[in-house]
């Protein structure tokens, strides 16, 4: 039941946060109504010991014990690596089809950086059909459906920023030809941003606080507080896949990372990739006091960074990619009576609202944004797996507007993946002045692989220019 406006403003003053007791009984009406609504969905306790952490100082959420490489399971390297691929994906494939995973996407931002105004699910990336990547990976979850026989039910999390929009989305697209009942939407939860210095809570309108998502380590709350697990539990689920909204190339539930971390009887497993150098921007995943771990970029030491084996390769090579296996239970255990992940900070320019009621546009870091990470449950796994997958076909994620990591690098990987599929089956694909393929888009329920593609492309048949694949004839731009 909702408090009164008396309520919340004495659970303000409460809890170090009088500033914002006095904006609420300066409102009447329903702004007062709007802005009591949304103090009264925050931790405030919990903003409070964050701000006593945090506020006026550094990120102290964790300090590195003793650091060891990770022992991850490399790319096949000879038969005895191919045999047990096999296995693992033999494994998985029946994991599949007895309808023991489900999918989890994380799909809360926007798609500022890209300039794009709107949840980055409906930013069109692909370069020919101007497909978005909501539309491309529902494709490609009915295609795995239809593989395997699967029920997959596929779980999305947005955030109070983005969920009214994406939920008109799906249904506007008839939820992108899927079955509606075999997707379902949760909320993430979000925590305010406070000032650097003062820890008060900012305001971005007179009614609106300074709201942001609790991270990517929400999730795990937000399956527990959304009934998701719940409802996996009733449909016999007992893995759950979770992945990004911007990683198009990602193979969705690939058969031999679900394999490898079912037959290690593991809690909680990690796709990675290898670090192309000791500077790039990636978590690396490694042994961390005993424990797998993730160790942010920015906090690995230099000299560990830098540091290679015998054969002149990185000695912490394992870059996370923020794709996960999770045991079902291992959620319910961390979820039952309580979440521990720990918070980290995150310094931004916020703008807000002023004591003299004006809109101030910060040119420096004035706030601090609360948030956890997924990775930090890795901990608390008794087993884990951390599997390699080849970059060039797993990961290729949409984060900025031009550059690395952004709309034209992803098409060119994935024009790069088509067109090795394609040259696999005996198609020759044109190139451009510089060597790259020509834009090409295959629809996931046209192929999921190659071996696919070689099943149901005609005889003779070839490629003179950009071109889209789908069920219908080829599409030459």
């Amino acid at each position: 039941m909702p408090s009164s406006v008396s309520e919340i403003v004495e659970r303000c003053r409460l809890n170090g946060q009088p500033q914002l007791a006095e904006r609420l009984l300066g409102l009447v009406g329903e702004p007062q109504m709007r802005l009591a609504a949304e103090i009264d969905e925050i931790d405030l306790p919990l903003v409070g010991d964050l701000v006593k952490q945090f506020a006026g100082g550094s990120d102290t959420s964790g300090t590195l014990g003793d650091i060891t490489p990770t022992n991850a399971v490399p790319l096949p390297r000879g038969p005895k690596d191919v045999m047990r691929n096999r296995e693992a994906r033999e494994r998985g494939e029946g994991h599949l089809q007895d309808d023991k995973v489900a999918l989890v996407l994380l799909a809360g931002g926007q798609g500022s950086r890209l300039g794009f105004d709107g949840p980055k699910g409906n930013y069109p990336f692909a370069p020919l059909s101007g497909r978005t990547l909501f539309d491309f990976f529902a494709a490609r979850i009915d295609a795995l459906r239809s593989r395997y026989g699967a029920a997959l039910p596929w779980y999305i999390m947005t955030s109070t920023v983005n969920d009214a929009v994406t939920r008109h989305t799906f249904r506007a697209a008839n939820f992108f030809g899927l079955d509606p009942e075999s997707v379902r939407f949760m909320v993430q939860g979000m925590l305010p941003a406070v000032d650097t210095s003062t820890g008060q809570i900012l305001l971005e309108a007179p009614d609106r606080l300074a709201l942001s998502p609790d991270g990517h380590g929400g999730l795990l709350s937000t399956l527990r507080r959304s009934g998701a697990l719940d409802d996996m539990a009733s449909r016999g689920v007992e893995t759950i896949f979770t992945f990004q909204i911007d990683n198009p190339l990602l193979r969705i539930a690939r058969p031999e990372f679900i394999g490898h971390h079912v037959l290690a009887g593991a809690e909680m497993s990690n796709l990675v990739v290898r670090k192309r150098s000791p500077e790039e921007k990636v978590g690396i995943i490694a042994e961390i006091g005993g424990r797998t771990g993730v160790i942010e970029y920015s906090d690995l030491p230099s000299e560990l960074a830098e540091q290679r084996d015998e054969s002149g390769d990185l000695t912490y090579w394992a870059g996370s990619i923020a794709v996960h296996c999770l045991e079902r239970s291992f959620v319910e255990g961390l979820t039952n009576g309580g979440l521990s992940l720990p918070f980290h900070r995150a310094l931004k320019k916020v703008p807000y609202l002023s004591d003299a009621h004006e809109m101030v546009s910060p040119d420096r870091q004035n706030a601090i944004k609360f948030e956890t990470f997924l990775f930090d449950a890795l901990p608390f796994a008794t087993t884990t797996v951390s599997l390699e997958s080849a970059r060039e076909e797993e990961f290729s994620p949409i984060k900025n507007g031009d550059g690395a990591d952004s709309p034209e690098s992803a098409r060119v990987d994935m024009n790069r993946q088509y067109a090795r599929w394609l040259n696999e089956v005996g198609v020759a694909v044109p190139t451009d002045s510089a060597g790259e393929p020509v834009d090409l888009e295959i629809d996931p329920r046209f192929a999921l692989d190659a071996d696919q593609l070689r099943d149901v492309l005609p005889n003779g048949f070839a490629i003179t220019g950009p071109t889209i694949l789908s069920r219908q004839p080829p599409v030459s731009a």
